[in-house]
């Protein structure tokens, strides 16, 4: 497989980590998820991110999980390992494990510790050294992480660091950011890098139109996002939008903040990708509630794919 690089595009799929009714890896579910979102159209899977519940595996569950994967995948499309840790020796360990397996790249994110600017590049100088020549994301979510990464500071990282290849964009509000990125590659003053973006695809196509390269995101619909980023590629606009505007309410709801991935494994396991929603402990349950309130987005969705003629 070859390497992530700078010219990634399209969408890379989070993976939902499937569990069994007894919290268990899934690897039956495993192998329907793989084939759905290969089925889909995604460009890459991304494992091992924090809606795959990275956190809660532990190091022999996460190669024995990248290791399943990609043995499903069989080079059909590259995939990212999520290796965020609290020390680089661990990081180290797992990437050189994962890519050993054949991944094309990983993804790290900042600790939450991190404060300063120059603490932020110092960091992520610090990773690419300990990561050798393995090529990884930088992973800007800050709603997750609460590590603010200004434009400038993201720069002052590509300038130095030739292994990051790829900005996972999940800044919120972060238009700006996208738009003051592919100003200043375009300027010359930064290298120009992948971006991919995320947040359940809630401002894909305001993202899609700001220069972003395309998706990684976990959203139960991943045929939505190949749809709007084709449609989007080709210059049918319209089009775009009215899948967008199809799929939004759901998206509104799956981004709930500690509800999310709970939405998003029922809707999964609703759509037979994977046998039980289960979430490992700690962990957030749906109500009836809820799930009256999704079942009626989701037939709500049906009537509005229909009417514009898009698949159901």
């Amino acid at each position: 497989m070859a390497r992530l690089d700078e010219h990634a595009r399209g969408v890379y799929i989070i993976a939902a980590t499937p569990f069994t009714d007894t919290g268990d890896i899934d690897f039956d579910s495993t192998d329907r998820m793989v084939d759905f979102y290969l089925s889909s159209g995604v460009t890459g899977i991304t494992v091992l991110g924090m809606m795959g519940e990275a956190s809660k595996l532990t190091m022999e569950e996460s190669r024995k999980f990248v290791r399943y994967v990609v043995a499903r995948v069989k080079d059909a499309v590259p995939i990212v390992a999520g290796v965020s840790s609290p020390g680089f020796v661990g990081m180290a360990e797992l990437a050189k494990s994962v890519m050993d397996d054949g991944c094309a790249g990983v993804m790290v994110a900042p600790p939450h510790t991190l404060r300063t600017d120059d603490q932020i590049v110092q960091y992520f100088q610090q990773t690419a050294k300990h990561l050798g020549p393995i090529p990884f994301v930088l992973q800007d979510f800050p709603l997750s992480t609460n590590v603010q990464i200004t434009t400038g500071v993201i720069n002052r990282i590509i300038a130095s660091t030739p292994t990051c290849v790829m900005l996972k964009h999940e800044d919120w509000p972060g238009l700006h950011k996208i738009s003051a990125l592919r100003q200043a590659s375009k300027t010359g003053e930064a290298r120009r890098i992948s971006i991919l973006v995320g947040n359940g695809g809630m401002f894909l196509t305001e993202e899609l139109d700001r220069g972003a390269d395309g998706a990684m995101t976990g959203f139960a619909f991943p045929e939505m996002m190949v749809g709007i980023c084709k449609a989007h590629a080709e210059g049918h606009m319209d089009l775009a939008r009215d899948l967008f505007d199809a799929y939004l309410p759901l998206m509104r709801y799956e981004q709930q903040p500690g509800l999310g991935l709970a939405v998003r494994k029922y809707v999964l396991a609703k759509r037979g990708v994977v046998k039980w929603p289960t979430l490992r402990e700690p962990r957030t349950s749906l109500g009836s509630a809820e799930i009256s309130e999704i079942e009626t987005l989701l037939a709500r969705q049906t009537k509005r794919l229909k009417e514009i003629g898009a698949w159901t």
